[in-house]
């Protein structure tokens, strides 16, 4: 059975952007909230909110909507949060 992936983006206040992909959306998020990660991006930012999801039914199609989100420009990103929220 395949695994469920989600391509996911944090935001700090929208200063900051962060996307990302993994197979445990609410492990990764509290790993985000906790500061797992010293020295991280996210850590860096303070990005801690979740503020959109997708979800996949495998991991190399998330990977490549990962790729493709982190291709647009900000305003792109902004607007597809802002139409699902």
């Amino acid at each position: 059975m395949p695994e469920i992936s989600y391509v996911y983006i944090l935001a700090s206040g929208f200063k900051h952007l962060y996307i990302g992909v993994t197979s445990e959306l609410e492990v990764r998020i509290l790993q985000h909230k906790n500061g797992s990660f010293p020295g991280s991006f996210t850590e860096r930012y303070n990005i801690k909110d979740l503020v959109y999801f997708e979800r996949f039914a495998d991991l190399p199609a998330a990977i490549a909507r990962e790729k493709q989100l982190k291709r647009w420009s900000r305003i792109k990103k902004i607007r597809l949060i802002v139409a699902e929220n």
